[in-house]
């Protein structure tokens, strides 16, 4: 049994626990500052499962903590602005690291201070980036040349009842910080950066019109490994009509991402959770394959489902099985991975086989 140490028990870092816990070939330790309902929920009816009171930040009481439970695998479900120090008591400690973030920046520091470590770093291991940039390699296989991949991903609420169009799925620090950042993409095959919130285009799928806009992060380091292979290549997050248009008012008319604690404040006082969500995929790519122009796409909606009498969203489940079966594959063969691991290296073939990963199967 392998004894991970899951910190940030938000709903994303709670479901990672859980499913690992579940397999009974994981020992988790779930680690945050508050414990809710769910976490004891989880806990009487998972003796795999323990939700512990930590602060994740003092890195003396981590250190203590991993050294103490003899910890493999440290999995950060953080913000993205801690993820590099947890990378470090990884490092330290001589344990595996993962994290979720779209972060560019806190991803190249992590790759830095990992190079030569003797265990591995994953990071970007969710849906976007994560899983999104599996499915587009895949799908890029057969091509002889590529002139343009699109990808484009959406948590959305099932429904929308507020002006924004609008439901918060998962982390406003990241979403916050996905729609301020300057955005990587190909064009003409080079390297280059769009503005966040620009670009805007309609896309219609199963009947229903979607708006879609560059945010920063979701493909992580697919980008880089296609330049000199691909033409035009670019990553836009889906929402419903509307809703790019007033957070542009909101970031960049009023100076408000210049101001992202404020932001903050304005977002989580005005706009709802919700776990009725969907994930909508979709990846096009076009080239030359068999000396023809082709086109080829790929489009999937992911939903919430109930597991042991929890309901988990759809967000939630597609973020922690594409982490989860990453340390699963990285167990599986863990002298084979060391140091900083590119996503690249996790093949679409071995993650639908996965336990984990028949989620997007």
């Amino acid at each position: 049994m392998h004894t991970i140490l899951v910190v940030g028990a938000g709903k994303i870092g709670t479901l990672i626990a859980f499913l690992l816990a579940r397999t009974n070939d994981y020992r988790v330790y779930l680690a945050d500052i508050k414990q809710t309902e769910t976490h004891l929920v989880l806990m009487r009816s998972h003796a795999s499962f323990q939700f512990v009171t930590l602060d994740a930040t003092d890195e003396t009481t981590l250190l203590d903590f991993i050294k103490q439970h003899a910890i493999q695998a440290l999995v950060s479900s953080l913000p993205y602005y801690h993820n590099t120090h947890i990378a470090h008591v990884a490092l330290r400690t001589g344990t595996h690291y993962f994290d979720l973030t779209e972060d560019i920046e806190t991803t190249r520091q992590i790759k830095v201070l990992s190079s030569n470590a003797e265990t591995a770093f994953v990071s970007q291991c969710g849906l976007a980036p994560g899983w999104i940039g599996v499915l587009a390699r895949h799908m890029m296989r057969d091509f002889a040349s590529i002139n343009e991949v699109k990808v484009r991903v959406g948590a959305l609420p099932v429904t929308i009842s507020n002006a924004l169009q609008y439901a918060f799925t998962w982390s406003v620090d990241g979403l916050i910080n996905e729609y301020g950042n300057p955005c990587q993409v190909l064009k003409e095959g080079a390297l280059t950066t769009a503005p966040p919130l620009e670009d805007c285009e309609l896309l219609e799928i199963d009947g229903l019109t979607y708006e879609t806009f560059n945010t920063s992060g979701g493909v992580g380091d697919l980008i880089e490994s296609c330049q000199g292979k691909v033409q035009h290549l670019n990553y836009k997050t889906i929402r419903y009509p509307g809703h790019c248009q007033k957070m542009k008012f909101l970031m960049f008319d009023l100076k408000l991402n210049e101001d992202r604690d404020t932001l903050k404040r304005i977002l989580m006082r005005a706009v709802p959770e919700t776990e009725q969500d969907v994930v909508v995929v979709y990846v096009s790519v076009n080239g030359m394959r068999h000396q023809q122009f082709v086109e080829e796409n790929r489009v999937n909606k992911f939903y919430a489902e109930t597991m042991d009498g929890l309901v988990w969203s759809a967000i939630q489940l597609s973020t922690a099985s594409e982490i989860c079966t990453v340390i699963d594959l990285v167990f599986a063969d863990a002298k084979k991975y060391r140091g900083f691991i590119h996503h690249q290296a996790f093949l679409y073939d071995d993650i639908v086989k996965n336990r984990f990963g028949k989620y997007f199967s």
